[in-house]
């Protein structure tokens, strides 16, 4: 049997939204009997699309994270719902019972991720299938996946060892979107938004001209990394821990190494770091 799954590259995401309008195109006013009641015109996101703000000026950072219903292995609207009202099908899509569902707000509230909406009108809690009335008709994708113009969400089956998604996420430094949560998602991520650090490297006494090939050190959090500052002068260091040390070392011939204790309590931008003569 399958067991779907969605692997979602936030650096591929350009934030279009293509992804949220195909869902609201799919659900919004649409009844389909046995799967879902109709999505309302307002309140409700079953894809939902986190923008996150990182930096700050001269440089600063967004990144879109597409978030659906998880489809969680360790599901607690599972446990919360009464009567089988939510349930997981054999290919783990994870499904509320529009008809048995009602009056159950309590599986709505149980979502740590907070992807189940509560419809006050139909008293009823709702949210992402997966396009699951569109797999039974012999559709290949979710629309949201469908949409994608960037190959940003990869849809397939996890027990396929021939799928992309199985190949991706072997290859690939696959996370969780709260991994606190231990939930076990079935929806996973690859490149979710933490700390970085940049900066400018400049020769004293010559302000004006950009050094370009400068030798760049970042060690600490387990991590020993390297770069060269661009044309510009410019270098960044991405994917660090929140709240950990580190020390970075700038070197270039000629001039005097310096360095730098850094906390990435917050994104760090260095701003101008000024190489003085040996």
């Amino acid at each position: 049997m399958s067991r779907y799954a969605i692997l979602i590259d936030i650096k591929k995401c350009s934030g279009c939204y293509n992804c949220f309008l195909a869902c609201r195109d799919e659900f919004y006013g649409n009844d389909y009997p046995g799967y879902s009641a109709a999505q309302p015109l307002h309140g409700q996101f079953w894809m939902q699309i986190q923008e996150i703000e990182r930096g700050e000026y001269p440089k600063p950072k967004i990144a879109y994270v597409p978030k659906p219903c998880l489809h969680c292995e360790d599901a607690p609207c599972l446990t919360a719902a009464k009567d089988g009202a939510a349930y997981r099908r054999p290919d783990g899509i994870i499904m509320i019972d529009p008809e048995k569902a009602k009056g159950q707000e309590a599986i709505a509230k149980a979502c740590p991720y907070r992807v189940i909406y509560w419809n006050e009108e139909l008293q009823l809690p709702q949210k992402c299938t997966l396009c699951a009335h569109r797999l039974d008709e012999g559709e290949k994708q979710p629309r949201c996946v469908e949409s994608c113009p960037t190959g940003a969400m990869v849809f397939g089956d996890l027990d396929d060892p021939a799928s992309e998604i199985v190949k991706l996420a072997a290859d690939l430094p696959v996370e969780d979107l709260h991994p606190e949560f231990a939930t076990r998602p079935l929806i996973r991520y690859v490149g979710l938004p933490k700390r970085f650090v940049a900066g400018e490297i400049v020769f004293a006494g010559k302000e004006g001209e950009c050094a370009e090939g400068v030798k760049v050190t970042l060690q600490g959090g387990g991590v020993n990394l390297a770069t060269a500052t661009d044309l510009f002068g410019d270098f960044e260091f991405e994917g660090l821990n929140k709240n950990e040390k580190y020390r970075l070392t700038v070197s270039a011939v000629g001039y005097r190494e310096k360095m730098l204790e850094i906390v990435t309590r917050k994104d760090v931008n260095l701003g101008e770091i000024v190489l003085d003569r040996v």
